[in-house]
């Protein structure tokens, strides 16, 4: 791992820790479980970051507030049907459910 010290605390690189967390079986059998919400939110940031949109615009355009943009971005929300459609239409996209 590369850690960093600075004023004398130990900070780990994020890719590094995910990595070592996923020797852990359990913990490998939890992240693989929330595989498809975590590319369910990847593909929004990334469609609304192409478009050069803060998440207070994208949440103007899909008639939302800016903290539910933000929770549906960083996988602290369970978002319905509806509030998926609603953000990928402003995205102009589509999603299907599989």
């Amino acid at each position: 791992m590369s850690d960093i010290i600075i004023k004398g605390r130990k900070f780990t690189n994020a890719a590094d820790a995910v990595a070592e967390w996923m020797k852990d079986p359990e913990f490998k059998a939890e992240y693989d479980a929330l595989e498809e919400e975590f590319s369910l939110a990847e593909e929004f940031i990334k469609a609304r970051l192409e478009r050069k949109m803060s998440q207070a615009e994208l949440a103007k355009k899909a008639g939302m507030q800016q903290e539910a943009i933000a929770r549906l971005e960083s996988f602290d929300s369970n978002p319905t049907r509806k509030t998926l459609s609603k953000v990928a239409k402003a995205l102009d996209k589509k999603i299907s459910l599989v």
